[in-house]
């Protein structure tokens, strides 16, 4: 199994779909088609480019996918293993959205936010969180959403995860827990330190 290349990348293209990347290996040239965010990236072409990988095989395809990150990696291992989600819908769900926002849907069980994507309709969306549902660690979620600094698939928020966890140490499940603290951070005027952001998740109703 290919876990990931490091070459020169010859190419990078975004059309047509899907986005994909040619690294030279060795003189061995490797296709390997991207999500979005995987192709922002990328370096200037000529330039070393190293790739986590996902070598995709069944009798009548050989594909290599690949990732800027393992949390874009380990997002797509798990929507392609959904029933009726496939490598090429799993990679249109990744364009279309950043990764943060995508465990947030996930750790909300948020089908309608997940049927809005081409290939997903209402019945694989529900079916998506329905299997991914105990997979996606909300505190982990919470670490990952920019809801607070507004910059999306920034760098991970602490003080989601941070609130999120006293709410749990609290009682509240954390998937409850996780909830409260991100329709508090969504709110226009929503404070960014923990304590704030605790006393609001609490009061709401």
């Amino acid at each position: 199994m290919i876990t990931f290349l490091r070459g020169s990348l010859v190419e990078k293209r975004i059309s047509p779909p899907p986005a994909a990347a040619v690294l030279d290996v060795g003189g061995v040239g490797y296709e390997l088609f991207i999500p979005l965010s995987t192709y922002d990236a990328l370096p200037r072409e000529g330039a070393e480019c190293r790739l986590l990988a996902h070598d995709y095989v069944r009798e009548d395809a050989h594909l290599l996918f690949g990732f800027a990150t393992a949390k874009e990696r380990e997002l797509f291992l798990l929507l392609q293993g959904v029933s009726g989600v496939g490598p090429k819908i799993a990679l249109s769900v990744l364009s279309g959205a950043a990764t943060s926002r995508l465990l947030a849907a996930l750790a909300d069980g948020d089908a309608k936010f997940m049927a809005k994507f081409p290939g997903i309709g209402k019945r694989t969306a529900e079916r998506i969180c329905l299997e991914l549902k105990g997979k996606i660690n909300p505190l982990e979620a919470a670490a990952a959403d920019d809801t607070v600094t507004g910059a999306p698939g920034a760098t991970p928020n602490p003080a989601l995860r941070d609130a999120t966890l006293a709410l749990v140490q609290l009682g509240q499940s954390e998937e409850a827990a996780f909830k409260r603290v991100r329709e508090v951070a969504a709110r226009p005027d929503a404070p960014q330190d923990v304590s704030s952001l605790i006393r609001l998740a609490l009061s709401a109703k």
